[in-house]
């Protein structure tokens, strides 16, 4: 796959030692001379093209006529609207990718501006944050399947509510499948009467629904404690 990436920032410079070392073709275009002089140290020269790339015809020259994927990484909102939207208009590449830096302007990065993919890290680290308030000890080992199911592995704590229920009566079936229990560092296949124990761990493979299903039955019976005080505690003062 040919990756053209618009900008050489941290992003930009990361990006592509990632890709490459993933054997993707990349091209990297930059114009500022104080990041192309870093960019030549970490990069290698062959994939730097130096151009503006809020100008079309260094886009083209950069290949973006050839490209399958576009990723626009400037560090300002409207160059990487332009960069997506000449990319689609002019040059027909198949996927553009956006960095938004602005969290407010992410309405702005859609089909109108030609924004397959829109990077807001404000909605990432947020739903990262909500994910791990919600699983709990859930740990996404991989995704499969693009990403609609996900091989998990959850710890069970002491007094959470699925324990010593057999596992055909969990109501898990249509949207998760428990595929081992480790106890006491030996891994069993579960049956449909296997029961769990405080300190098992489950591996699983779940869509999303599944994974909330499991984090209710196996997620600890309080809240963390902190200086003695459950968080409801610090929010009735």
């Amino acid at each position: 796959m040919f990756v053209l990436i618009a900008g050489g920032g941290r992003t930009g410079a990361r990006l592509a030692s990632l890709l490459i070392n993933h054997n993707h073709k990349v091209r990297l275009i930059e114009h500022r001379t104080e990041l192309l002089a870093h960019l030549h140290q970490e990069l290698p020269t062959e994939i730097i093209y130096e151009g503006n790339i809020s100008d079309p015809s260094a886009l083209e020259a950069a290949g973006a006529r050839e490209a399958h994927v576009i990723t626009a990484v400037a560090s300002e909102d409207a160059v990487n609207l332009a960069v997506c939207f000449v990319s689609k208009t002019m040059f027909d590449v198949p996927r553009t990718i956006a960095r938004v830096n602005n969290p407010s302007n992410a309405w702005l990065f859609n089909e109108k501006f030609k924004v397959d993919v829109a990077l807001n890290s404000a909605d990432v680290l947020a739903r990262l944050i909500q994910e791990e308030m919600s699983l709990g000890d859930m740990m996404t080992i991989f995704k499969i399947r693009r990403g609609h199911y996900s091989v998990i592995e959850e710890k069970v704590p002491q007094g959470a509510k699925g324990i010593n229920i057999p596992l055909k009566d969990m109501n898990l079936s249509e949207h998760c499948v428990i595929a081992a229990i480790i106890r006491n560092g030996e891994m069993t296949l579960p049956r449909g009467d296997s029961t769990f124990q405080a300190f098992d761990e489950i591996i699983a493979i779940a869509s999303p629904e599944g994974m909330t299903k499991l984090s209710e039955l196996f997620a600890h019976p309080s809240y963390p404690v902190r200086n003695g005080k459950k968080p409801e505690d610090n929010a009735a003062k």
